[in-house]
């Protein structure tokens, strides 16, 4: 273990008190480390939730709070917003956390000096920016291998993730064309919305239009749009119809097709075999389940898994996700993540339901 020393000129040492902080944290982590291998301990990796109070940090820190291997960075109330805190916090982290509105997470993000801090943004900030993987592992042959060796990682975002989930092997498989026309809609429960419209939705003289489903993203410029796009090849941009209703978690990505539309001859059970041959590792599979003819937007509340599940016949089809908004959607994809960043099973602290 190497050590330095401060008897330098004093020109040396007089230092920017903000320069001498970041040292002496420095100075304190190896310190730590040091004892903690000195007692045969494996050294715990550092974990900093910038944005915990949020409906998705808050998940994460639940998901997190058993894990004994890790070590989590936490900043008093009076210091949650403190730039000078955060930046700290940051740089002293082996995971970083960004669970904040996009603006905030690009500052955030431009805080981590430290070559070593991987951070995993929940935003939409940077999911199609350049040297940002893409965090779904599933996505395509090499990613999950990316993510590993990733420093800046993209959590995707919760409607983003049904559809691309869905569209991605067509495209891969040569059903459809990078000119398709796709149209989706999406149900999801108010939780997504973060905790404004938690409050809304759960305030005891709350409006009654919150009785019935919401559309919303009537202008066709969902902030998701970009990532649909990109990550499954399209060059049309889909139409997309998000829809909230009142119910708290669950999530229901629907694409319907024409069979005539596709490249290949295909009828529903032609498209579960290549879903099954396309999803055998990670947390997505395709199930063949039956609610007595109805398919429930909450099926998956509470799991981190994600079903896909192909219906209709040999001239209509619809293809449909569905996943817990905040598992697969939020803080459980985040977390499946930060797994594999660590070398740790992919599934660890997660609660699938893959058979």
């Amino acid at each position: 273990m190497s050590f330095f020393c401060l008897n330098a000129p004093s020109s040396v040492r007089v230092l920017d008190k903000k320069w001498m902080k970041c040292i002496i944290i420095h100075v304190k982590c190896i310190i730590i480390d040091y004892m903690h291998n000195r007692k045969g301990m494996t050294s715990m990796k550092k974990v900093f939730i910038d944005g915990a109070a949020g409906t998705t940090g808050l998940k994460i820190h639940e998901r997190l709070a058993g894990r004994e291997e890790l070590q989590l960075i936490k900043l008093s109330e009076e210091k949650r917003k403190d730039p000078d805190a955060i930046r700290e916090a940051l740089n002293a982290s082996d995971i970083a956390f960004l669970c904040l509105p996009d603006s905030a997470a690009m500052e955030a993000a431009d805080m981590v000096e430290n070559p070593d801090t991987v951070v995993l943004d929940t935003s939409t900030a940077h999911r199609t920016a350049k040297g940002w993987v893409y965090g779904m592992p599933e996505l395509c042959t090499g990613q999950r291998e990316a993510i590993r060796t990733g420093k800046r990682i993209a959590v995707p975002g919760c409607h983003a993730s049904g559809f691309i989930a869905l569209v991605r092997p067509l495209m891969e498989g040569g059903f459809l064309s990078e000119d398709a026309a796709l149209t989706c809609f999406s149900l999801t429960g108010y939780t997504g919305g973060g905790k404004r419209m938690i409050a809304q939705y759960e305030a005891e003289d709350r409006d009654p239009l919150l009785k019935a489903p919401r559309q919303y993203g009537l202008s066709q410029a969902h902030k998701h749009l970009p990532e649909m796009t990109a990550m499954t090849g399209l060059a049309v941009t889909p139409i997309f119809c998000p829809i909230v209703a009142d119910f708290d978690q669950g999530m229901e990505v629907t694409v319907p097709l024409f069979t005539h539309d596709l490249k290949k001859d295909a009828d529903p059970e032609t498209l579960k075999e290549m879903y099954r041959a396309y999803y055998t590792t990670g947390v997505i599979r395709c199930l063949d389940e039956d609610e007595d003819g109805f398919c429930s937007a909450s099926a998956f509340r509470g799991l981190d898994s994600m079903s896909i599940t192909v219906r209709g016949n040999k001239d209509r089809i619809l293809l449909i996700a569905r996943y817990d908004n905040l598992g697969k959607g939020a803080s459980g994809a985040a977390i499946q993540c930060m797994n594999l960043v660590l070398g740790a099973e992919e599934t660890t602290g997660l609660v699938t339901r893959n058979d």
